[in-house]
């Protein structure tokens, strides 16, 4: 398919997770990042899925319980939130450890900075990564080949802060 025949999209519209404790996670997204509670889902008067919007301009994001599920999910980073710049990623690295959420810091990446290591109540690692870019997209057909994306970071950081020395 080329891009003239590809259908019109719109950013994902929600992501959604399984979890086996609803109020504790919704008390989580609430408390860490500010999420609140846009729909809840019943069946037979019991609660069995929330979705939470973000009033800064976060994903929706849907819970559905499922324990069983959420135990075999734990551990798997499925998406990653956007945050404008590294200033405010620092900023949120900060406030996570201050709520004494677990995080990796401040990490160069591929195209952008990373910050990983932060873990909800059911240990699916949820992650951030800038949406302001130190290394510019491919344009065109040809995608950017990363090969071995942990050890090569350092190499590039090395190389973009060289190039960005010589630029200033």
């Amino acid at each position: 398919m080329i891009a003239a025949d590809a259908p019109v999209l719109d950013g994902v519209h929600h992501v959604k997770l399984p979890v086996s404790d609803l109020e504790r996670t919704r008390s989580w997204y609430a408390s860490r990042l500010g999420y609140v509670p846009l729909i809840e889902f019943t069946k037979g008067g019991r609660m069995t899925g929330i979705t939470m919007r973000h009033p800064n301009g976060g994903p929706m994001i849907g819970f559905v319980l499922d324990p069983d599920l959420a135990g075999r999910a734990s551990g798997f980073d499925y998406f990653s939130i956007g945050v404008r710049n590294k200033a405010d990623l620092e900023d949120l690295a900060g406030r996570l450890a201050q709520l004494g959420e677990d995080n990796a810091g401040v990490h160069f990446a591929t195209i952008g900075w990373i910050l990983p290591g932060t873990h909800d109540p059911d240990g699916h690692e949820v992650r951030f990564y800038t949406n302001d870019h130190h290394t510019q997209p491919p344009v065109g057909d040809l995608p950017l080949v990363v090969d071995d994306p942990i050890g090569t970071e350092t190499e590039r950081e090395r190389a973009h802060r060289s190039q960005a020395s010589q630029e200033s």
